[in-house]
């Protein structure tokens, strides 16, 4: 044991070294995925493969602030988690995301943001999860986006309707609306208006596929798949994902 330790010493310090004067993207997405495949592999029950990943995440946090990213956007429930899922399994995710995200909030090193449509989860859930994020508000640290009750697809028919809705308090009409409506217009109402796109959007588990996690907004983002399930990303899988990143030519659609 002692061997690998020192060896993946050597591997990290190495890593560190090629990262040097290379670009740290400023937002970096994460699919945090496989924590149930996780718990089949190692014979335990879906809710500590649940708890195994929410241990991960602070981890994760310190590993990108120490990189200098400025804003991590972590995909923990998306409304396809909700439903059809074991009422006790679903009831015990909720409570592990709760408590999860009120720890994050109780360091007082991240500032935490809520984004996903809180009408989809439970009322108590919601209302721990906004009390926690707003316990941040005044942090002067990383940004986060725990990204709960999610979905691409959903945040953007949210940012479509909330648009018209505005439009119509301002008393256009439909075809006006639609004669004048711009892609800025619907960024301007997403759930994480205001922030940069992602530069970067890790996935773990060996799924190659965004399913749905920020579509209007990855446009232009590189993508990087990790074999590890969640549970077992380490900090060298990090460190190869921002290698990765720093060795690309990003044309941003030119």
């Amino acid at each position: 044991m002692a061997h690998w330790n020192l060896l993946y010493d050597v591997y990290e310090r190495r890593l560190r070294a090629e990262l040097e004067g290379s670009p740290i993207p400023r937002h970096v997405g994460v699919i945090l995925d496989g924590n149930r495949r996780w718990a089949r592999a190692t014979g335990t029950t879906a809710s500590h493969g649940h708890r195994a990943g929410a241990g991960k995440i602070e981890e994760f946090l310190e590993w990108s602030e120490e990189a200098g990213v400025e804003i991590v956007t972590l995909w923990l429930l998306s409304p396809d988690n909700i439903v059809g899922r074991d009422p006790e399994e679903l009831a015990e995710l909720n409570e592990i995301i709760a408590r999860t995200v009120s720890d994050l909030a109780g360091r007082r090193r991240w500032r935490l943001r809520m984004v996903g449509d809180m009408s989809l989860l439970d009322p108590e859930l919601s209302a721990r999860l906004q009390h926690s994020a707003a316990d941040s508000a005044d942090v002067d640290g990383m940004s986060v986006n725990v990204a709960v009750g999610y979905g691409g697809r959903h945040e953007i028919a949210d940012a479509v309707r909330s648009y018209l809705s505005e439009a119509a308090a301002k008393g256009q009409t439909l075809e006006e609306v639609a004669l004048t409506l711009t892609d800025s217009d619907i960024t301007d109402h997403l759930y994480m208006k205001g922030q940069p796109d992602p530069d970067l959007v890790i996935r773990t588990s060996g799924e190659q596929r965004l399913s749905g996690f920020m579509m209007w907004q990855s446009e232009h983002s590189e993508f990087y798949f990790c074999e590890a399930y969640w549970p077992d990303f380490r900090r060298i899988d990090f460190l190869r994902a921002l290698r990765s990143y720093g060795q690309r030519e990003r044309r941003m659609g030119r």
